[in-house]
């Protein structure tokens, strides 16, 4: 009678369409449902009062509203006719976008600081990032490392494991080449955790998406008077939900870097890099060559270093690995340093970072996709 009654309120149409992602390790009985711009919250409540048990996730940023959790096929079949219902889309695994490999040099700040390779030095304005916060969207931060010299904090947990430990280092090594002291591009830049991915690497689309939202939202309670940047060195098969989650947290004045992916494939099939809003990053080697594993393709922005880079790792030393998950805080952590250095916008920074990029610099480019390698403008 309950359901009767709240399904009466809602009117029906056309069924939203219920969306498999390609390329992706669906989770069955797992599904983010999509409500349409302007939804009310009573449509949304009763919408969500459908559910055997409450929502896993809920969404709210930017005019992204909806929610995700273990769903029946009878009420995805209900959810797909109510009028509030954008789309309906199965959940999937997503992962981080690295190669381990042996201890290498940290050559990657000198590459991006000097109009040639081979460089040992890092140049770069006193400002480093001040005044600006990143977020960190990946396996969470060991805060405790003394490169980061308090300026790392955990803020949040959408990965499902109750575990508020990074216990892959992934997260870890991102936020050393983004903001510390020894191995970042933006040293003075405040290094948030946001936890979406498990001590594996993996983790769900829904959780993910969760993780963009808490970002978006909570950018907006911190002390960041020079603005706030995300790195989002993770991926999976294209994903519509994901993709407009990324689109309504920079529309919320968030910057985006995400990983171009490490798939030897076109960045078009893979999410979150084929949302245009984002700022795409494929990777390098310390030869100026793209990365062989690197995606390519009409939606990549920017190239950054990428192969045996050095940074931070959970053990409180340092690790050495490989993909672009390891080009993306380059220039999450170069966004953050134009944000205190040359007083930008959020909305202006991947098109400053391709402006002041090099250009035709890198071999094995194929057609279609952009030759800019990253570049601060501080050396010659």
């Amino acid at each position: 009678m309950h359901s009767s009654l709240l399904l009466a309120l809602l009117p029906y149409v056309l069924a939203a369409p219920v969306i498999t992602p390609r390329d992706s390790a669906i989770i069955p009985g797992k599904y983010i449902v999509k409500m349409k711009a302007g939804t009310s919250k009573a449509n949304l409540d009763a919408a969500k009062a459908l559910l055997a048990n409450a929502p896993e996730h809920e969404y709210g940023f930017g005019g992204f509203s909806g929610f995700a959790g273990k769903i029946s096929d009878a009420t995805v079949a209900k959810l797909s006719k109510l009028d509030a219902v954008e789309y309906i889309q199965k959940d999937a695994q997503v992962h981080t976008q690295d190669y381990l490999t042996e201890d290498g040099a940290p050559w990657g700040l000198g590459r991006i600081s000097h109009k040639t390779n081979g460089n040992s030095s890092y140049v770069y304005d006193s400002s480093a990032g001040e005044g600006t916060c990143s977020y960190i969207i990946d396996t969470g931060i060991y805060t405790a490392h003394p490169e980061f010299e308090g300026r790392a904090t955990w803020l949040g947990n959408f990965a499902g494991d109750n575990d508020d430990t990074d216990g892959a280092g992934h997260g870890t090594h991102v936020a050393g080449t983004i903001g510390s002291k020894t191995y970042g591009v933006a040293k003075k830049t405040k290094l948030y955790a946001v936890k979406v991915l498990d001590a594996s690497g993996s983790g769900t689309y829904a959780g993910v998406i969760a993780g963009i939202n808490f970002a978006a939202t909570d950018q907006k309670t911190r002390d960041c008077p020079k603005g706030s940047v995300a790195n989002m060195s993770l991926g999976g098969g294209k994903n519509t939900a994901v993709n407009q989650a990324v689109a309504a947290a920079v529309s919320a004045g968030l910057f985006m870097a995400v990983a171009a992916g490490n798939d030897y494939g076109d960045a078009k099939n893979y999410s979150p890099a084929s949302e245009p809003t984002a700022c795409t990053v494929g990777a390098t080697d310390s030869s100026d060559a793209k990365a062989s594993f690197s995606n390519t393709g009409s939606l990549v922005d920017i190239f950054a270093p990428g192969v045996q880079v050095l940074s931070t790792w959970n053990d409180g030393k340092t690790n050495s690995i490989s993909g672009t998950s390891m080009a993306t805080p380059h220039i999450a952590g170069l966004a953050a340093y134009l944000l205190s250095y040359e007083n930008l916008k959020t909305s202006q920074l991947c098109t400053r970072i391709v402006a002041l990029s090099q250009k035709s610099k890198i071999s094995g480019i194929p057609s279609g996709t952009v030759n800019y390698l990253a570049y601060n403008g501080a050396a010659a």
